[in-house]
C-alpha cells in the first residue's frame, strides 16, 4: 500500500455510531473505510446486559451486541481496519488522517464517531466490579436494582437527574458528594433534597467499592472528621461526568468548553464542510446506543449527500 491512500468516506470510531454510519455509507457505494480505535466496540464492549435497545426482545450482552453491528456493516462491504486515528489535518481538502502515528491516508468526507470515556474514581475495586454491581450509566442499568439499595457518587446535574432516576427504582439511594455543596443547579439539588429515599453524604469520598464477585457495599470516609463507614448496597454508580474522546481534533474544528464537537442542530454537520460527528462524541445529553445509531446515519447521509454535491460520489 502507498504511503497515503486515498479513501471516499472515512469513519473514525467503532460504537453504534460509528457502524451505523457504516452500514448507510457502505448501502449508498461511498466504499467507507472504519478504522475501530482503542476499543473496538465502544463503551458498550464494557457493559453487560443491555435491555433498552430496539429490536433485542429478551435483552443482549453489550459487546455480543457491537459483534453485530460490525458482522452487518462488514457484509454491507465496509472496509472495517484495526487502528487509531492519532493526528488530523482539516485544513484543506482532501483531508489528511494519521493512523498509528504512521500511515496517513486522504479522505473526501470524514465521520467522527470516537464517543466518549466515563470519568472513574480510579478505585481497582471500581474496576474489577466494573459491570458486576458498578456503572457509570443509571439510565442503562438502573432498572437491574429495582427494589435494592445504591450508592451513586457525584454532585453535578447529572448525578443528581442520575439520583433522582434511580430513586424511582431503588428502596434508597445514598449520594456521596465531596464537597459541603452540590455543583447541580438549584432546582435540582432542590429535588434531590426533597426526595424522601435519597440520602446525601456530605464532605465524603468513596474509598472502596465492596465485594467479591458483586458488589455489597461501598465504604466512605468523611473528609472533616476522617471517619470511614460502610454502607451495605446492591449497585454503585459513578456521575462524575464523561470526557468526549476529542483530544486529536483539538484545534481543527468547532468543540464546546467540555471538549464535544458542536454540530449544526438538527444535523451531524461541523463548522468544516465535509467533515461529520456522530454519537457521544457531540452528545452530552443523551449518550444512549440507539441515538448514537441515529446520529450515525445521519453523519452517513449528510456525508453522502455532501460527496455528490461535490461531484466526488
Amino acid at each position: 500500500m502507498d504511503a497515503t491512500e486515498r479513501i471516499s468516506c472515512l469513519i473514525i470510531g467503532s460504537g453504534p455510531a460509528g457502524y451505523t454510519a457504516a452500514i448507510y455509507a457502505a448501502r449508498a457505494n461511498l466504499k467507507p473505510v472504519l478504522y475501530q480505535g482503542i476499543q473496538p466496540g465502544g463503551q458498550l464492549t464494557i457493559t453487560t446486559e443491555v435491555e433498552n435497545y430496539p429490536g433485542y426482545a429478551d435483552g443482549v450482552q453489550g459487546p455480543e451486541m457491537m459483534v453485530h453491528f460490525e458482522k452487518q456493516a462488514a457484509r454491507m462491504g465496509a472496509d472495517i481496519r484495526y487502528g487509531l486515528a492519532t493526528k488530523v489535518d482539516f485544513g484543506q481538502q482532501p483531508f489528511k488522517v494519521q493512523i498509528d502515528e504512521e500511515k496517513w491516508l486522504e479522505a473526501d468526507a470524514v465521520i467522527i464517531a470516537t464517543g466518549a470515556s466515563a470519568k472513574w474514581l480510579g478505585l481497582e475495586s471500581e474496576q474489577r466490579l466494573n459491570g458486576y454491581g458498578v456503572s457509570a450509566c443509571a439510565v442503562c442499568d438502573g432498572f437491574f436494582f429495582r427494589g435494592k439499595e445504591v450508592a451513586i457518587v457525584g454532585a453535578g446535574d447529572t448525578a443528581a437527574e442520575e439520583a433522582l432516576y434511580l430513586s424511582k427504582l431503588c428502596t434508597k439511594v445514598h449520594m456521596i458528594v465531596r464537597k459541603e455543596a452540590m455543583r447541580a443547579s438549584k432546582v435540582m439539588q432542590d429535588r434531590v433534597i426533597n426526595t424522601p429515599n435519597i440520602q446525601v453524604y456530605w464532605n465524603s469520598e468513596t474509598d472502596e467499592v465492596l465485594g467479591e464477585k458483586t458488589v455489597n457495599a461501598v465504604r466512605i470516609r468523611n473528609n472533616k472528621t476522617g471517619e470511614k463507614q460502610e454502607i451495605p448496597v446492591s449497585g454503585f454508580f459513578v456521575a462524575i461526568g464523561h470526557q468526549p474522546n476529542s483530544a486529536i481534533f483539538q484545534g481543527q474544528i468547532d468543540m464546546d468548553e467540555a471538549g464535544y464537537i458542536k454540530t449544526t442542530p438538527g444535523s451531524s454537520r461541523t463548522n468544516v464542510e465535509g467533515v461529520f460527528a456522530a454519537g457521544d462524541v457531540q452528545d452530552k445529553i443523551y449518550r444512549q446506543a440507539v441515538t448514537a445509531a441515529g446520529s450515525g446515519c445521519m453523519a452517513a447521509l449528510d456525508a453522502e449527500r455532501y460527496l455528490g454535491a461535490k461531484g466526488l460520489h
